[in-house]
């Protein structure tokens, strides 16, 4: 049986070119691709706002189908499995972490802002991570040490440090609770007060992360998102020369549901530092 990252290296191509021409993984993007200009069938989780489709769940099975037969002894953690009870565990044994489908209300209404993100971590470590951006067709890739990439071209970070001039993204997630949104506007309120250049919402988290990757936008925040949101789009920040860090200001915690992401650490503490910063729970605690 294979483990740990080597026989991940030896048996599954991380990068872009056998991530794109990999069969089961075209088939994926074309079912997304297919289905977000169809009717959908489609649930609620934790809230009205919290939804899945049929779709999540068939892209969620074919990507751990994929990788289970390849690493039998590696472990999985992805939304759709925690939805239904499974346990968000990250231990020192190789790990997946799956968004089958990040952006799935604009997934919904066919808001053309949707993506498929793995992680990969092994020790705790996250060691790399894959976004296909469905509609546009953008494959983002990070790897720990080697760099992050778009469809081939390197990316960097835009390097801004003054928060006059910054772009800002962020995501209201799917709790409608008076102190939820009280907190969300809150803290908008809090970062235009201090001259942020613009705030902006897109509907998908991964895909925000890797605007901000790109260098298209300097910063991002959130309460409230998981760990697969985060998983991939960190290792491609920081291998784009950005930081990711806890809103408090501390170091990340993959498991504490919330972020700060920037371009520096000199954005990334001005953003911390005018937060109204919350406990939100934990993903390994659900």
């Amino acid at each position: 049986k294979q483990s740990g990252l080597k026989g991940v290296e030896n048996s599954f191509a991380w990068e872009e070119d056998a991530w794109t021409f990999n069969p089961a993984s075209v088939l994926l993007f074309q079912i997304i691709r297919k289905a977000l200009t169809e009717e959908k069938r489609v649930s609620t989780k934790t809230s009205a706002a919290d939804l899945v489709t049929e779709t999540d769940h068939l892209v969620e099975d074919l990507i751990i189908s994929e990788l289970r037969e390849r690493f039998p002894s590696h472990r999985f953690i992805a939304e759709e499995a925690a939805a239904s009870g499974a346990k968000c565990v990250l231990t020192h044994s190789p790990t997946w972490i799956i968004d089958p489908i990040d952006g799935t209300c604009n997934f919904v209404h066919r808001f053309p802002t949707v993506a498929v993100s793995i992680g990969f971590a092994v020790r705790q470590e996250l060691e790399f991570g894959v976004i296909y951006h469905c509609t546009e067709e953008r494959l983002y890739t990070g790897r720990r040490g080697r760099g992050a990439f778009c469809n081939g071209q390197r990316l960097r970070v835009s390097g801004e440090t003054d928060l006059s001039k910054a772009l800002v993204l962020t995501e209201i997630g799917p709790k409608r609770d008076p102190a939820t949104l009280k907190l969300f506007l809150s803290n908008m309120e809090r970062l235009l007060h201090a001259k942020a250049h613009g705030v902006r919402v897109i509907g998908s988290s991964t895909l925000a992360l890797c605007h901000l990757a790109s260098g298209a936008a300097d910063a991002y925040y959130q309460f409230g998102l998981h760990c697969w949101d985060l998983a991939a789009a960190t290792v491609i920040i920081r291998e784009a020369g950005g930081i990711v860090i806890d809103t408090s200001g501390g170091p990340l915690d993959l498991m504490a549901c919330r972020v700060v992401a920037a371009s520096t650490r000199e954005m990334a503490m001005l953003i911390a530092q005018a937060l109204q910063t919350i406990n939100y729970g934990r993903d390994d605690e659900k």
